[in-house]
């Protein structure tokens, strides 16, 4: 019998005014599994996530964090969950191990228990050797992971990650990914929201595509880029006079075929390996010779363009 969801919710509506932030979001996420939540700013991810933290109530809907009701249970909701936003809110006059120390107080640990998780948690997120420098004198990176340290004192079963790498560089972003991916081998769920397609490619089992607060696609990473349609041959000719020899040869796959003259490129759909082996056949056959030739998948980018119509940078219309 499979577990119950760790996260769920059910037909969420959040409506401010005349403007419906969110409009019948439904979801589920199995425990130590991450669900990435994907969409532009003002898409509703992050009225999303305050709905299912309790930090603001649905106008209508349900959600359940870790089995209990987010309006009828909010207290066991926050005992079982941590939430990171996108800003880190740790105390930039205080050093790594006295924010430790204070958010561990009003925990309620003990002090002999706060000091012993106190240091796995500086450990596990690479901040032993700063832990007694002023958070001020830390980088961006190093902020957020503290940030996540502290998020995780009270052990929660259940993580919220609000756009936690947003500002960050491609290195501090990696560090904070295999943070992550370490916490869910631990057991923890994560719910990401995040702009980024590839931060969703690379740590989400599954995703959720909302756009203007409705959720349009889900699916695991793979599912949503087949939705993009097929992958496309290319084929890069290395006299441009082949060409045309060339796309005739590509035409018999019965796909249409796409020539970009100057690059000496020819683009094609494609079912896969199969084709390139046939037409890189052929070609060999014609003596027609080639600098490259492979397949190129749809990305998360190109899935979401697909369903949108725009990316995911572009800020839509509340």
């Amino acid at each position: 019998m499979p577990a119950p969801p760790a996260i769920e919710a059910i037909d969420l509506v959040k409506r401010f005014g005349d403007n419906t932030a969110v409009d019948g979001v439904s979801f589920t996420v199995a425990p130590a599994t991450v669900l990435g939540l994907l969409g532009p700013n003002g898409a509703g991810k992050t009225t999303t996530v305050r709905m299912m933290t309790t930090l603001t109530e649905p106008t209508s809907g349900t959600a359940r964090v870790a089995g209990h009701d987010v309006v009828r249970e909010p207290d066991q909701v926050r005992r079982n969950m941590g939430l990171t936003g996108q800003v880190a809110t740790v105390d930039e006059l205080l050093t790594g191990r006295e924010n430790i120390r204070m958010i561990g107080g009003l925990y309620g640990i003990r002090k002999k228990d706060l000091r012993r998780l106190g240091d796995q948690l500086l450990e596990q997120f690479s901040l032993t050797d700063a832990a007694d420098r002023v958070v001020r004198s830390y980088s961006g990176g190093m902020r957020r992971r503290l940030d996540l340290a502290v998020s995780l004192l009270a052990s929660p079963p259940v993580l919220f990650l609000d756009e936690p790498t947003t500002g960050l560089d491609p290195r501090s972003r990696s560090e904070l990914w295999d943070a992550l991916r370490n916490l869910v081998k631990q057991g923890t769920t994560l719910l990401l929201t995040t702009q980024y397609l590839e931060e969703a490619d690379q740590l989400a089992d599954n995703i959720v595509v909302i756009d203007k607060g409705r959720i349009i696609a889900q699916g695991s990473p793979l599912q949503l880029k087949q939705q993009a349609g097929t992958a496309s041959l290319v084929v890069t000719v290395t006299k441009a006079e082949d060409l045309a020899s060339a796309q005739a040869l590509l035409a018999k796959t019965g796909a249409e075929v796409f020539v970009d003259v100057g690059a000496r490129e020819l683009t094609a759909a494609a079912d896969g390996l199969d084709d390139m082996i046939r037409v890189a056949g052929w070609l060999r056959e014609s003596k027609i010779d080639v600098d490259d030739i492979g397949l190129s998948r749809p990305s998360l980018d190109d899935v979401f363009l697909t369903l949108t119509g725009h990316r995911t940078e572009e800020e839509v219309e509340a």
